[in-house]
């Protein structure tokens, strides 16, 4: 692909680039999200924008202000009705999921070695949003948005930056050398780095540890077969081991030689890339590798120089069939980004980009391309779409907010995509993928996506039975037939220790890890039970078994119990849960009392719920709120965040109710802070990064601070009022 530079890029990401006033949200037919510039007056006058394109935009929305609220109620109303604006046509609510700052280079290096052009537009908004987040201070990027600058995302968004047609003068890109110079250059990166470089042709191949597809043709009963890894890094090392081995790279043209000037302090040429394979920079290094990962990478060294070919052959036979049985069962999505920029160089590496497969991945990139206020995204999956409409269905019932007659259209298209969103077959290529069942299931984003989640399974039920059994005059739309499926997917996933895991069972020994190869993710070589997704089980099956008492009621039972138990064994002594997909302890500590709460346990029945409870409340702060960091999930005990967090605030106050907390005030003064961040037409301000996985990256979910907040704050005007009652009860919903 030639390199075509750009003439006029602007010195900062706050100069527009691109008429905001030309893009508009569109949709697939099950939820996926397509930003599109429209280029005439005409395009614009048939399409105009809604308040939906708008808000994501950060364009004036145009929305009055609505009445002061003078009750958290009031202020509950106040945030729905704003946020009603925000769902999409189809019942669920569209937002941006972006954070990681390794997911860009993915797209556009992929993009570039493959031959798939961006449009202009895409361009130069794919560089402003790479200008908005590189570091003010020391310039370059970190893993994430919040994150101090790293190897890893200076030099690969450097590289985006420069193949999109930034000269290398500009500004932001001379800083963020100067930076990535100090910091060792290009050769300190870690593996995933040294893996995109090459495939760009400025690393060498020899700098790489070997990444052997031969473990796939081993006998699947072997416990470190691939097969038994966690689902996203097999994803991965599939198209990784086929892209190595077959040591794929860009041709060379100006452009790379270029970039092998710019990115190291040394001579490119002179460099000894062996010695480049453990070389990993200390602002980069989360998870060193251990001396058993050592040990095993210098006997595949050896393998690699004698390496025998029919082994060879049928090894990467069996993995580029994988990769085409992975297209093939996600839409061409892939489970997430990173596998599935690797897939589309694979494929068109075999069969060329004139091929149907070149076609597809082109078509589905889009559906992970967002774009906001500061510029145009990769976003960390092709949408959260099934968990955010989860818990604001949820909310809205619990709050009573589903009784008033002007939010029930919302709730009823909110259960219209719910429905669509349903697993309701196995993967096309089932076993032989390894795949885990996903008939019944509801994912994370949407349905061609595909994949099983346990708590997403939890919490899409749940938003059903809520709406459906508890909502007057809804609409039974989904059988239930299929609220019984979704039971037996969640049935079959408790692991031995009782909890649950993400995506499947656990598969393999837990001294997988001690292989973990990425050096800035924790926790990736193979599943593991976590809090969160075991209380939404526990909580699904709670209310499931309320509804419908004599479906499998002993196994539902059993695994109730045996899942409570394994949550009183996960809380941490000081109190709280460990979160691993949201931060941290504010986040999984709510999630845990809820479940806790419909078991029986409360603060005055439970020492867990009440050494909890004490927890939260010697956090909350002078102001009334809490705020937690990211931090808290690197380093495993409690971090202050600089600001109050509403969202952590609400999630605070949530857990006090569902303990049936005795004392109002501490859930009274995080009202007032919540209800004192509330802008005048209900929406609430952006604050900090709500997301974490893997330990060290943090991910965007702006949307749970409606969802949250609401739910919060509509359940605190009637737990408040109960507890002044003396008849306060910390879960149940309002039924109608």
């Amino acid at each position: 692909m030639a390199y075509d530079p750009l003439t006029d890029v602007p010195q900062s990401g706050k100069t527009s680039v691109t008429d905001y006033s030309r893009w508009r949200l569109s949709l697939t037919e099950d939820g996926g999200h397509l930003w599109n510039y429209l280029k005439t007056d005409e395009e614009c006058e048939k399409q105009p924008q809604t308040v939906l394109d708008k808000y994501w935009l950060g364009l004036p929305t145009g929305l009055p202000a609505l009445p002061q609220p003078k009750t958290p109620l009031d202020a509950a109303r106040n945030g729905y009705t704003f946020y009603k604006h925000l769902q999409a046509e189809d019942g669920h609510w569209p937002g941006e999921y972006g954070g990681p700052m390794f997911l860009l280079p993915g797209l556009v290096i992929g993009s570039y070695v493959a031959g798939m052009p961006f449009k202009l537009e895409e361009k130069r908004e794919i560089i402003r949003y790479l200008m908005n987040t590189a570091n003010p201070e020391e310039g370059g990027w970190g893993i994430h948005t919040e994150g101090h600058p790293t190897v890893f995302g200076t030099a690969l968004n450097y590289c985006v930056m420069r193949i999109l047609g930034v000269s290398a003068d500009h500004p932001i890109l001379a800083k963020a050398r100067v930076k990535l110079h100090k910091m060792g250059g290009a050769c300190a990166i870690p593996s995933w780095g040294k893996f995109w470089l090459s495939i760009l042709n400025v690393y060498d191949w020899d700098g790489n540890h070997p990444v052997p597809p031969e473990l796939w043709v081993l006998p699947d009963w072997i416990p470190f077969h691939p097969h038994r890894w966690w689902i996203h890094t097999r994803t991965v090392y599939i198209p990784m081991s086929f892209l190595y081995c077959h040591r794929f790279k860009a041709e060379e043209n100006e452009l790379i030689l270029s970039l092998r000037e710019e990115l190291y302090p040394q001579n490119y040429y002179k460099i000894d890339w062996p010695a480049q394979r453990n070389n990993i920079a200390a602002e980069d290094l989360y998870s060193p590798h251990t001396k058993v990962l050592d040990a095993l990478y210098a006997i595949l060294g050896v393998y690699e120089n004698c390496h025998i070919p029919p082994l060879r052959r049928a090894a990467l036979k069996k993995c580029y069939d994988l990769i085409v049985k992975e297209d093939e069962n996600t839409g061409y999505q892939t489970l997430g980004p990173v596998s599935k920029m690797m897939n589309l160089i694979a494929r068109v590496y075999v069969e060329g980009r004139d091929s149907e497969a070149y076609k597809l991945h082109m078509q589905a990139r889009q559906d992970f391309m967002w774009i906001g206020e500061i510029g145009m995204m990769m976003c960390g999956t092709n949408g959260s779409q099934l968990w955010d409409i989860g818990f604001i269905s949820q909310a809205l019932v619990e709050t009573g907010l589903a009784t008033e007659e002007e939010n029930h259209e919302s709730l009823v298209k909110a259960l219209e995509w719910l429905d669509v969103c349903q697993i309701k077959d196995n993967p096309r290529h089932f076993e032989v993928s390894y795949r885990h069942p996903t008939k019944g299931a509801w994912p994370f984003s949407t349905r061609t996506q595909g994949y099983t989640v346990s708590d997403c399974t939890g919490e899409g039920l749940k938003a059903v039975l809520y709406i459906q059994n508890h909502v007057k005059n809804a609409p039974k739309l989904i059988s239930e037939r299929r609220l019984k499926d979704a039971v037996d997917i969640l049935l079959g996933m408790q692991n031995p220790d009782g909890g649950f895991a993400s995506y499947e069972l656990i598969r393999g020994p837990k001294w997988l890890e001690y292989l973990n190869p990425a050096e800035v993710f924790g926790n990736i070589m193979t599943e593991y039970s976590y809090p969160e997704c075991t209380t939404s089980v526990i909580t699904a099956l709670s209310i499931f078994r309320k509804d419908y008492p004599d479906y499998r009621s002993g196994e539902i039972d059993r695994i109730i119990r045996s899942s409570v138990d394994f949550l009183h064994r996960a809380q941490k002594p000081e109190g709280g849960w460990f979160g691993s997909w949201g931060i941290c302890y504010t986040y999984a500590t709510q999630f845990a009392l809820e479940s806790l709460s419909l078991v029986g346990e409360t603060y005055a029945t439970s020492e867990y719920v009440k050494r909890a409870c004490d927890f939260l409340v010697s956090k909350q702060r002078e102001d009334g709120g809490w705020g937690e960091s990211y931090k808290a999930c690197e380093v495993h005990h409690w971090v202050e965040h600089k600001d109050t967090q509403s969202i952590q605030t609400s999630w605070a106050a949530m857990a006090l109710m569902y303990a049936q907390y005795p004392d109002p005030e501490p859930i009274e003064r995080a009202v007032r802070l919540v209800m004192s961040r509330q802008l005048a037409d209900g929406s609430w301000p952006q604050e900090a990064i709500e997301g974490i996985f893997n330990k060290n990256v943090a991910i965007a979910y702006p949307n749970f601070k409606f969802s949250f907040n609401i739910w919060m704050l509509g359940r605190a005007h009637r737990y408040l009022e109960n507890l002044k009652a003396g008849t306060a009860n910390g879960n149940g919903v309002q039924k109608n």
